[in-house]
């Protein structure tokens, strides 16, 4: 009889934690973020069994819907899903209600509040809630205003609130905003969802270079040459003109994604791993971080619109040919720039960080480049060698790959660049989780680590804020460049880097 194979890198590995008694309530429950995202991850934390038996979910929106209606919604957006595990989509079923609810109705709060209750008593989860705003950023304030006025935030130990991104549009709106969530909930009760940080590639930054002694030494400005950080998709805009139009990349993207990535590559080791030490050193981080021209903002920042392109067979539009969106659009799908963090360990080195849509391959990760070797002893295969690269996956394939030179065969002494990877699929023997899984489980776990802490937020916006204010004010001064749809972003963008006789990663 063969005994069964176990992957040895799972040996030893600790048992996730399992969520406490929860009732989480979903504002914006017939949304796209509630079928596409939230259901399905705790539909999959269900299926890992990390959720208790004393849990429930209500769902709550305008829609005049039933607790039944509710369930075939969900049940016909997890489809794939149900037919892999048809009794546990049984069971979990049996955990979905819905409350009709307007945000801005207090008696539809009032009513909700007698719903919890009932749910309380039948499912035993103790009056622990968790409120989850997927609604629009216009109703985050007044969502924790009506929720704090039914007196459903009240106890700090047993309630809470995640509240999704855009938080602000610029830094007086974050500023107000936080103020205002603040008064209506302690800060620990406040949790600012960012799915990226859920990545098991971002988490793994932290454990790269703190528990590994090859690496901390090394990261800083003395061995590393620029950091780049990009965030590239293939789609386009999709059905999100109207959101889009108003947003652009910088707020969609840069903001908050790309600077949460680059307040963990670049942060100092906390005193001990502790969700409020960490966000100490991240918000130090982002306090630091200036645009690498303040006074001439342009010579660091390029803004770009994809164009049509594909073929003839599959034809593409361009941003401002896609349904919803302005004909004379100036609204950027692409960003690219450069910074500079004015500490001790990074003084001089470039941050470059670019995301766009319609780019030619979906990515996400950071790149590390060392210094060269003083002296090149070798030949080289291409010329010159090529300098070691620490490249972190975050998306898709998450993992990481280092790139140094080595000889090649033969009876020469040349040198030429060989890669070395990790991937977390491969070597653990499944896929890493959706971001969403980790935080909605860290959210009811009232774990703040991987969210973003009120100072943060306000540091990122205190740094884009001119940007989005030039573009406001002198939109020739920042302007809009065309790149043709699945091509790697505008021309300008290569001479944004090329100043510094660098490209950008193109795997």
């Amino acid at each position: 009889m063969s005994m069964p194979v176990t992957n040895p890198l799972r040996i030893g590995l600790r048992q996730e934690r399992v969520v406490p008694p929860q009732c989480l309530v979903i504002f914006g429950a017939s949304g796209d973020l509630t079928h596409r995202k939230l259901v399905p991850a705790l539909f999959e934390l269900f299926k890992q069994r990390r959720l208790p038996s004393e849990f429930a979910v209500l769902g709550c929106a305008r829609r005049p819907w039933t607790d039944e209606i509710f369930k075939e919604k969900m049940e016909e957006a997890l489809s794939s899903q149900i037919k892999e595990s048809p009794k546990e989509w049984e069971l979990f079923s049996q955990n979905l209600f819905y409350e009709p609810a307007d945000l801005q109705q207090p008696e539809h709060l009032v009513k909700l509040g007698e719903r919890l209750e009932i749910i309380d008593k039948l499912k035993a989860t103790h009056g622990h809630r968790t409120f989850y705003l997927s609604v629009s950023p216009k109703f985050y304030g007044s969502g924790c205003r009506a929720l704090a006025a039914a007196g459903l935030l009240k106890d700090p130990k047993r309630s809470r609130v995640v509240i999704e991104k855009p938080f602000g549009r610029d830094f007086n709106s974050a500023q107000s905003l936080n103020s205002l969530v603040q008064g209506c909930a302690q800060e620990s009760q406040i949790f600012r969802i960012d799915h990226y940080l859920g990545k098991e590639t971002v988490q793994n930054i932290l454990v790269l270079r703190f528990a590994n002694t090859i690496f901390e030494p090394i990261w800083n400005r003395n061995y590393i040459s620029s950091v780049q950080i990009t965030s590239s998709e293939t789609v386009g805009v999709e059905d999100r003109a109207g959101y889009y139009e108003s947003s652009g990349a910088l707020r969609d993207m840069v903001q908050n994604h790309l600077t949460q990535m680059l307040a963990l590559t670049a942060m100092e080791p906390p005193g001990h791993f502790d969700p409020e030490a960490i966000r100490n050193e991240k918000a130090k981080v982002l306090q630091a971080v200036k645009l690498a021209n303040e006074e001439k903002p342009w010579e660091c920042c390029v803004r770009g619109q994809y164009s049509k392109g594909g073929s003839d067979e599959d034809p593409l539009l361009g941003y401002r040919d896609e349904p919803g969106v302005n004909p004379n659009s100036t609204t950027e799908t692409y960003v690219a720039m450069k910074l500079f963090i004015d500490n001790w360990r990074w003084q001089g080195v470039p941050f470059y960080v670019r995301t766009g849509k319609r780019l030619a391959k979906r990515l996400s990760e950071v790149v590390l480049t060392f210094r060269e070797a003083p002296v090149h002893l070798f030949d080289a295969a291409g010329g010159c060698p090529t300098s070691n690269q620490l490249i972190l996956r975050i998306q898709p394939n998450e993992g990481a790959e280092f790139s140094f030179e080595v000889k090649s065969p033969g009876s020469g002494m040349r040198s030429r660049p060989v890669n070395m990877e990790f991937s977390y699929d491969e070597s653990f023997g499944e896929p890493s989780d959706e971001g969403y899984v980790r935080l909605l489980a860290d959210a009811m776990l009232g774990d703040p680590t991987l969210f973003t802490r009120s100072d943060e937020v306000e540091a990122a916006w205190r740094l884009y804020t001119p940007l989005l204010e030039k573009i406001e004010d002198s939109p020739w001064e920042l302007p809009i460049y065309p790149y043709e749809s699945r091509t790697w972003g505008p021309t300008e963008s290569d001479l944004l880097i090329g100043k510094d006789q660098l490209l950008w990663r193109r795997p």
